[in-house]
């Protein structure tokens, strides 16, 4: 959609400010980029979902858009200025009445948006971590819904929108009928569960358009912006289905694993497992969301469509469980297992050192005490564990096991959480001295979870960790025997 004629005099201005280029556009917006200066124009449009006609509008849009976005993104975000008119023409920010609005912004490089860095497969671990401590603390942020907000009939209108949309653009109406009548039927099952959220206060104003270009790297990290600004009830949803759209599109890129990882921090940051119950719903939403968006643009969106009733799709859940000493490697194998158990995108990775973080109130990196590793402590932990395993099981969602293993009584414990879904116990070995060398140069490094050192682990290695029923494997080598065990095929989803 062009810029309107009414604001053809104010594009010509902020072209010339940002050096004659042309615009980037967008149905509601005009972007110029200067050298250090990006200049956001709110076209005057009104279409079925905003009205941005009236110049008090782009205004009051234009700082809102401001208030949501510069919390969370500090210095991308600068200000909201006049174009005014004055005896020698148009000005920004000058004298005279104003006649636009523009958002100023920092600019940020083209390859340092998250869409871009994933399609040069750039996506690095302690990336997607970011983007999930930034998305997990912008939740945290966000203020609550209302009492009272009606969580199931709020999915219920985006529901029926999305497939008006999706017919009005074309897509094959038999599949779009048949997607909409299962999702219908999904949520209907799932309303009691999403009211339930809404009153423990997971419904909140969040961001509204969380898919990967709307990420980019500022300041060293992955930081969300253009939040919507412009529809206070769409914005106002679960956590988990905001979550949704950065998952279900890491997932059309290609990019299962990279979403099974961010999924896996977030919920190990918040601790809500609850989510995974609509989370099929949720992300096939959201890719009837692009479906019909680019089919209006004249794009293939059955490729959407196709999606979104994958994610629809059942898939059995299991548990997996891996036990051995500290330094044998048992998060490396559980993150290269999860994302190809079971539903999209991947297993529950739940593993003690996270969730013992957690509870103390720290990220997954920062050091314990040893008075967080008494026993009582101990035994919570993997009380919770099995906790949340048996809840991501009954939601549909296949869950690995992370944890040292070494009490009998806790790979019981474990055994008896899958119940009366499949399971399966590696147990990882290796030479004391390999261990020894692995364990002291993560200390060194202090980037993981863990804080085992190598006296923690000989302590370990004097123990007697009873007869191991689990399937053995060699800890230099575990990833080949544990697929064929579970019969995956990588990136499948099996």
């Amino acid at each position: 959609m062009a810029i309107p004629d009414s604001q053809a005099e104010a594009a010509a201005l902020l072209r010339r400010l940002a050096g004659g280029g042309d615009p980037i556009e967008t149905h509601i917006s005009a972007i110029f980029i200067g050298a250090d200066t990006v200049w956001k124009l709110k076209k005057a449009v009104r279409l079925g979902f905003l009205d941005f006609s009236d110049l008090a509008a782009r205004a009051h849009f234009a700082r809102r858009e401001l208030a949501l976005n510069q919390p969370h993104a500090p210095g991308l975000y600068r200000d909201v200025v006049p174009i005014t008119r004055g005896p020698a023409g148009l000005a920004l920010n000058g004298e005279g009445p104003p006649v636009e609005w523009v958002l100023r912004m920092a600019p940020v490089p083209p390859g340092d948006f998250l869409d871009a860095i994933a399609r040069r497969g750039a996506l690095a671990p302690a990336l997607l971590d970011g983007m999930a401590d930034a998305v997990a603390a912008l939740h945290q942020a966000a203020p609550p819904a209302p009492p009272g907000f009606d969580a199931p009939g709020a999915a219920g209108r985006v529901l029926d929108g999305n497939i008006r949309d999706c017919l009005a653009n074309g897509l094959a109406e038999a599949r779009v009928r048949a997607l909409g009548g299962a999702m219908r039927a999904r949520l209907d099952a799932l309303a009691p569960l999403l009211a339930a959220r809404a009153t423990a206060g997971r419904v909140r104003r969040c961001h509204g358009d969380l898919h990967l270009g709307n990420l980019c790297l500022w300041q060293g990290r992955p930081t969300p912006f253009d939040a919507l600004e412009f529809d206070e009830a769409l914005a106002t949803t679960d956590t988990g289905y905001d979550l949704a759209f950065l998952l279900m599109d890491l997932c059309q890129f290609g990019q299962r694993a990279a979403a099974n990882r961010v999924m896996n921090r977030y919920l190990g940051r918040s601790g809500d497992v609850g989510l995974l119950a609509p989370l099929g719903f949720w992300m096939a939403l959201r890719a009837m969301v692009r479906a019909h968006v680019a089919a209006r643009r004249g794009d293939d969106g059955m490729a959407y469509l196709a999606a979104a009733e994958g994610f629809l799709a059942p898939s059995p859940p299991r548990l997996v469980a891996i036990g051995g000493l500290q330094g044998t490697g048992k998060t490396w194998l559980a993150r290269a297992l999860a994302p190809d158990l079971g539903a999209a995108p991947g297993a529950l990775h739940l593993r003690t050192d996270e969730t013992r973080k957690r509870r103390a109130g720290l990220p997954p990196e920062a050091r314990l005490p040893a008075e967080a590793y008494a026993e009582a402590e101990s035994r919570a932990v993997h009380a919770e564990i099995f906790a949340a395993a048996r809840q991501a099981l009954a939601a549909g969602h296949s869950v690995v096991l992370d944890a040292v293993f070494l009490d009998p009584t806790l790979r019981a414990a474990a055994e008896s959480a899958a119940a009366p879904h499949p399971f399966t116990g590696f147990w990882l070995a290796a030479p004391l001295d390999l261990l020894r060398e692995r364990v002291a140069r993560r200390s060194a490094e202090g980037t993981d979870a863990s804080d085992a050192t190598v006296a923690v682990l000989e302590q370990a290695a004097r123990a007697d960790p009873g007869a191991i029923g689990w399937q053995v494997l060699d800890a230099t080598a575990p990833l080949t025997p544990a697929r064929a065990t579970l019969a995956l095929h990588p990136g499948t989803g099996a």
